[in-house]
C-alpha cells in the first residue's frame, strides 16, 4: 500500500508570502518545471504501478475459475453412450450431488444386468467443481473413488482432453481422470464375473471412457 510521502526535514515555521512572480519566457522557451512538477510525476507513476499490481492480483489469484456448471441429474445428462454401446447397455443408478462453500459435486453409478458366464460392468462418473482452491497441484495424488491400489505401471496422460488428463491402468478398475479449471472429472470402469474364455477389451474400454468424457464436458460447459 502507498503511504503517505515521506518529507525532507521537518515543517518549518510560518514567514511572510514571497511575492509570486510571473516567469519571464526568453525567445519562446518555457520556464523550468519546479520540483513538484517531479513529485506529481512520480506520484501518478507509483498509482499506476499499484493499480497494475492489483490487476495482475485480480487476474492470477483468487478463486480457480470453474467453465462447466453443476449437475443435479448426472445420470441423466452423461449417459455414457460408447462405454454403454461396448459393454451391452448401462443401467444408471441414483444419481447425487450436493453444493458447497467450497465443493460442489455430482455422481452416478452405472451397471450391466448380471448374466452367468459373462461379464458384468460396472462405471462411476464425479464431477468436482472446487470453488475455493485451485485442485491442480494435487491432481491425480488420491486413490479415486475406492480402495483398488492395484495400478499397472505409471499413468498415461491423455493429450487434448481438458488442462491435463491422464489415465491409470489399474487391474481390474482402471481410471481417466481430467483437470480443466477448478473442476476433476473422474471416470473409474469396473469388471468381474465371465469365465476363463471371456476377456474384458481394456483398450477399447479405455478409448471409450475417453470419448464418454469429452461428451459430458462438452455438455457441462457452461
Amino acid at each position: 500500500m502507498i503511504g503517505e510521502p515521506e518529507l525532507d526535514g521537518a515543517w518549518e515555521a510560518a514567514g511572510p508570502p514571497e511575492e509570486v512572480r510571473t516567469p519571464e519566457r526568453t525567445g519562446g522557451a518555457r520556464a523550468p518545471r519546479g520540483p513538484w512538477w517531479w513529485a506529481l510525476g512520480g506520484a501518478v507513476l507509483a498509482s499506476a504501478v499499484w493499480g497494475g499490481a492489483l490487476a495482475v492480483q485480480d487476474r492470477f489469484g483468487g478463486s480457480p475459475q470453474n467453465a462447466y456448471r453443476q449437475a443435479e441429474n448426472l445420470c441423466e445428462e452423461a449417459p455414457l453412450r460408447a462405454l454403454g454401446s461396448l459393454t451391452g447397455g448401462f443401467e444408471p443408478g441414483m444419481p447425487r450431488h450436493r453444493e458447497g462453500p467450497a465443493l460442489d459435486w455430482s455422481f452416478c453409478v452405472y451397471g450391466t444386468d448380471w448374466t452367468e458366464g459373462r461379464i458384468s460392468y460396472e462405471a462411476q462418473l464425479l464431477v468436482e467443481r472446487h470453488k475455493r482452491t485451485d485442485p491442480g497441484p494435487e491432481f491425480g495424488a488420491g486413490p479415486g473413488l475406492d480402495s483398488d491400489m492395484l495400478v499397472a505401471g505409471e499413468p498415461e496422460p491423455i493429450p487434448g482432453l481438458g488442462r491435463r488428463a491422464r489415465f491409470d491402468g489399474r487391474v481390474g478398475s482402471p481410471r481417466l481422470q481430467v483437470l480443466d479449471g477448478g473442476t476433476v472429472f473422474t471416470l473409474t470402469v469396473r469388471w468381474f464375473g465371465g469365465d476363463e474364455e471371456t476377456e474384458a477389451d481394456e483398450a477399447a474400454l479405455k478409448a471409450a471412457a475417453v470419448e464418454d468424457l469429452r461428451a459430458v464436458m462438452a455438455a457441462l460447459k457452461r
